[in-house]
């Protein structure tokens, strides 16, 4: 015959074994060296914070080429975009024209381009732009061409630019010296 001990030692150990593997399901507690929670991207029906119309990029077989269009912010607050990365070149920055005493030259923008809120920012020749160094993939028109723009936030705004023959101003995008 058993004993009230022998019934309620297999229902202690199961109760134990199912109280450890939930806390192991759960996790451990949260550290002050934890690395921070990658972003998110936004919530279904939230506007994203930023969009690329019309963009567009030089064509170019190797060196240096550029790539243009608008940012526009439909957001209540100003967005800054810190970085661009894109798969035909190793090196790409966020660049502007500019000039003093009659000279031009293009430059890195520090800090980032800053689209102000419900506005737009164009990306055009001889202003701000999106600069490419040493191309790898030769650019083609018609092509279309893949880059992805990262937030002062985190959050990513995927693009595809369309490949341009551009004369313009006949612009040299290879650098000084």
């Amino acid at each position: 015959m058993l004993s009230k001990n022998d019934v309620r030692l297999p229902a202690l150990i199961a109760g134990l074994v199912a109280s450890s593997l939930l806390l192991a399901a759960c996790g451990g507690e949260a550290s002050d060296t934890a690395p921070p929670a990658a972003p998110t991207a936004p919530a279904a029906g939230r506007a994203a914070a930023l969009t690329v119309t019309d963009p567009w990029v030089k064509t170019a077989d190797k060196g240096m080429s550029a790539a243009f269009g608008s940012l526009v912010n439909p957001t209540g607050a100003d967005v800054t975009v810190v970085s661009v990365t894109t798969p035909v070149s190793p090196k790409a920055e966020l660049h502007e024209v500019a000039g003093t005493g009659g000279m031009t030259k293009m430059r890195p923008v520090k800090g980032g381009f800053v689209v102000p809120a419900g506005g737009r920012l164009e990306l055009k020749p001889g202003g701000f732009h999106i600069m490419l160094m040493d191309v790898k993939t030769p650019i083609r028109p018609g092509d279309r061409v893949a880059f992805t723009l990262t937030l002062k936030d985190g959050a990513t705004v995927p693009f595809s630019a369309l490949g341009k023959a551009f004369e313009g101003g006949n612009e040299s995008y290879a650098p000084e010296g």
